[in-house]
């Protein structure tokens, strides 16, 4: 029988070790894994326990010091491990502070030895219930408070946090939300998430006896379709969905930018007529917007989105600069060749074209 597995993400340790304890105090016979990723030293601190204290701790030399490594060297290995274990009945698994859950989801789903042990049930994400509109909307890069997850890791505090969020099955604050908080969190997660203030409210059995589906937590996080996404209904909290078959004009993209780089929350992809193959992803939180490659489109039909969430005071801007950064309908009707090109300018994110490589 598979013993259900429980990730937890974060970006603040406390809301994470709060989430962590609550689990390992109510859930039966239960081990916790927690992996700290050493940028500096590449290394991995390995620390497992139980609710009669330490198991076991150990300390692993990473090829790379980065989430991938991290997963692949230890992480899973020790799963599997302590999985085959017969005192242990449920697994809680706390990912290096800042990691997304979905690099663990996919490696579990991939390897057929790790679903054989464990089923993952959860991924729940842990936030801070003091300044949470803050700490979602930070702006500082990671690296700069040590919360990276190897050396160049190029996200914010906020777009680490925000993206958990998205992706969690349930987001758990470490205390009481206001309101304005709480609408925000639920304005950015999946429509069928759970938001839990205090982690010793976590509902166990609801978090052992679910599934988590990747598939559907990820399209949610990176949207890549023109899916339906529903409204807010009462909430202190907006959503913009700018959405079109039409690709961004990488020159225009350029100058329009930072008209896109407001205190919300924004995510999505798009797609250039100069990398016509290529589907691009777009993160932007509190003023600050990054760009990079993700996967080739096919069999899906490109498309460009973006999702802006934020509170107070919905910004009107946005249509007007989505819009001039589409190809116009001349544009649209010009020769596939008249876009083959040695350069675009969009070559510091997304790296050289394809064909002039």
């Amino acid at each position: 029988m598979r013993k259900p597995l429980i990730v937890i993400t974060g970006v603040d340790p406390v809301a994470m070790q709060a989430a962590m304890s609550s689990l390992v105090w109510d859930l039966p016979n239960v081990v916790a894994i927690r992996h700290v990723i050493e940028p500096i030293t590449q290394q991995l601190s390995r620390f497992v326990s139980s609710v009669d204290g330490t198991v076991e701790t150990a300390v692993i030399d990473l090829q790379h010091a980065c989430v991938g490594c991290a997963i692949r060297e230890d992480i899973v290995p020790t799963i599997v491990r302590l999985a085959q274990e017969p005192q242990w009945e449920n697994l809680v698994v706390c990912l290096p502070i800042s990691a997304e859950a979905d690099h663990l989801s996919a490696a579990i789903s991939r390897d057929p030895v790790v679903a054989r042990y464990v089923k993952l049930t959860s991924v729940i994400a842990s936030i801070p219930s003091e300044g949470t509109l803050s700490y979602l909307m930070n702006n500082r890069w990671l690296g700069e408070e040590g919360l990276q997850t190897g050396p160049g890791d190029p996200r914010s505090i906020g777009e680490a946090a925000s993206a958990q969020v998205e992706y969690a099955d349930v987001v758990v604050a470490d205390g009481q939300l206001v309101d304005v908080d709480r609408d925000f969190v639920a304005a950015l997660t999946r429509p069928n998430s759970g938001i839990v203030m205090g982690a010793e409210n976590l509902d166990v059995m609801s978090l052992t006896a679910g599934r988590h589906v990747s598939a559907e937590a990820y399209a949610w996080r990176s949207p890549r379709s023109d899916f339906r996404i529903p409204g807010l209904g009462e909430s202190r909290a907006w959503r913009i969905d700018l959405c079109s078959p039409r690709p961004f004009h990488p020159e225009r993209l350029l100058d329009n930018m930072e008209l896109f780089d407001g205190p919300y929350r924004s995510r999505g992809c798009f797609w250039v007529p100069t990398r016509p193959l290529m589907a691009n992803t777009w993160d932007g939180v509190g003023g600050q917007v990054s760009i990079g490659q993700h996967s080739r489109w096919h069999p899906q039909e490109p498309i460009t989105r973006l999702v802006l969430t934020g509170v107070g005071c919905r910004p009107t801007d946005v249509y007007e600069a989505f819009a001039s950064c589409l190809l116009s309908s001349v544009e649209m009707n010009l020769d596939a060749g008249a876009w083959l090109r040695a350069e675009d300018g969009l070559e510091p994110w997304l790296g050289d074209i394809p064909h002039a490589a």
